[in-house]
């Protein structure tokens, strides 16, 4: 039984099934499309709000640097990634990679994994764009009935009708094909981005030199389970939360990290893309250095602006601006907010559909989900299904505590892809890599300890939440997917042929 839990699905193997006909996506994007997709996953609601939350209770101005230490955490993930990307280009990201260098059941849990991640993101992301537009429209004098405004609505009872049709809007624009998609998301993005810029841009005519002093504000001791630290780092090592000083830095670089967290969605898109093996680590690269760079420079900005002590914990970006005497800014950001999550939400269902694709096609999952449009030539089937189950969760769930489950799968699927480029480096040397991740093993498993660490500053609830999830994913595989893989069924054919040769 060993053996085949651990089975694993070569490159080869991996990359023929792509040319299947009926199980083929079409490739249509360049370089500039996974960019902009990556761009456009990682600037949400993370530099709008975490900026002034960090400042104020943990680095001070020096949340700058925070953001650097976050953004080279991922970029230690993003080249693991890249390898794996250019070198595998199927669909499925961390699942396919798991399948080539773990085996089947480790892939089944990691993509078992993704498929809740982009779910709750998904969802979690729509009801923050819902929150957003309902005060636009308030401002503007428009009110939706108290039922369809949000989940609580009238007597207790509600569907929040934005967040719902704003997913089943997205799911149709998916498809009707990947093109389609990197054009609302290059619209999209150049608008959010042009926010940010004016942020960057008017904010540092408002910049005063004495807010930043100190840069590092002094230490400051912290009781014992107090703070952002995870009761499993205080159960384990028995260490309170640093506030302020050097290590402020790194526990607000904790917090920060999950404003980077969406470029490993470019990686799903890989077998739909031109010439994986050149635009897979130039998008996925790219897009991660252009977010690390905007991030510092709001981050340097807003902290110049207002001192770090009188920040807005909800919205320090607005607030500041506010401050200052320029109260349209405000707005302007919020629009730039509301517009930014369209494209986040658009993109993880994105990643989610092309990981539930994969394991359909490998037998995993249904193989009915694994038949593209004969049009469009996209996974319409499953990207409907989970596009009106989404948005029902949207529209009826509470999902507030669940949303940090996004974080830890990620995180989890972070460790799983570092882990199988060492061990595809030995098992198959022998590979044409157009990209090859620097100084393995030893980046990787950096990679791998750096991402275990921010997973144990997680709250232990998180955790339990996601062993919970596992066991059913476990469930699910030992009575579905171990008996309708397709790869055991190869190899009980190839089995079955030598034995009525040798016969």
């Amino acid at each position: 039984m060993t053996s085949t839990l651990f089975r694993t699905k070569n490159v080869e193997q991996s990359i023929l099934d792509t040319e299947e006909p009926e199980h083929a996506l079409k490739k249509s994007l360049s370089a500039l499309d996974l960019t902009v997709f990556g761009v456009g996953v990682i600037i949400g609601t993370g530099i709008f709000v975490l900026t002034g939350k960090v400042a104020r209770e943990n680095a001070g101005p020096a949340v700058a640097l925070a953001f650097v230490v976050a953004g080279v955490v991922c970029a230690l993930a993003a080249l693991c990634y890249a390898e794996f990307a250019s070198t595998l280009p199927v669909a499925g990201s961390a699942y396919t990679f798991s399948y080539a260098s773990l085996g089947e059941l480790p892939a089944w849990t990691i993509g078992w994994d993704l498929v809740l991640e982009f779910a709750l993101g998904t969802a979690v992301v729509a009801v923050g764009w819902s929150g957003y537009i309902r005060s636009l429209m308030d401002n503007a004098g428009w009110h939706l009935p108290a039922a369809l405004g949000s989940r609580e609505g009238a007597h207790g009872f509600g569907f929040d009708i934005l967040a719902a049709v704003l997913v089943l809007v997205l799911t149709a624009i998916l498809v009707l094909g990947m093109k389609l998609s990197a054009r609302v998301t290059q619209v999209v993005v150049a608008i959010k981005v042009t926010v940010v810029l004016i942020v960057i841009i008017a904010g540092a005519f408002f910049i005063t030199g004495s807010n930043y002093k100190p840069f590092i504000p002094k230490a400051q001791a912290v009781e014992a389970g107090a703070g952002l630290r995870s009761p499993l780092i205080q159960l384990m090592f028995g260490w309170a939360p640093a506030n302020f000083g050097v290590m402020g830095i790194f526990t607000a670089a904790s917090v920060v990290f999950f404003a980077f967290i969406g470029f490993d969605v470019v990686a799903t898109a890989a077998e739909e893309t031109k010439n994986p093996q050149r635009d897979m680590p130039r998008g996925i690269l790219g897009s991660l250095l252009i977010c690390t760079t905007l991030y510092v420079a709001v981050s340097v900005v807003v902290t110049g602006m207002q001192h770090y002590s009188k920040l807005s914990i909800d919205a320090p970006l607005a607030d500041a601006f506010k401050a200052t005497g320029h109260p349209w800014f405000a707005g302007v950001i919020s629009f730039g907010a509301a517009v930014g999550l369209t494209t986040v939400c658009m993109i993880l269902l994105l990643g989610q559909t092309r990981v539930f694709f994969a394991m359909s096609r490998d037998g995993l999952l249904p193989r009915f989900f694994s038949r593209v449009h004969p049009r469009f030539k996209t996974p319409h089937r499953p990207t409907i299904l989970l596009g009106v189950i989404i948005a029902i969760l949207a529209g009826f769930t509470s999902l507030s505590e669940l949303a940090e489950l996004v974080n830890i799968g990620t995180l989890f699927a972070f460790v799983v892809v570092a882990l199988g480029v060492i061990i595809l480096r030995r098992t198959r040397p022998d590979l044409h890599r157009a990209f090859r991740t620097p100084w393995v093993p030893f980046l990787p498993i950096v990679s791998v300890l750096a991402t275990l660490w921010l997973m144990l500053n997680l709250p232990a609830e998180t955790w339990l939440r996601f062993a919970v999830w596992m066991v059913i994913g476990f469930v699910v595989y030992f009575l579905y997917g171990r008996s309708h893989s397709r790869l055991g069924r190869h190899e009980e054919t190839t089995v079955e042929e030598v034995r009525n040769h040798e016969g």
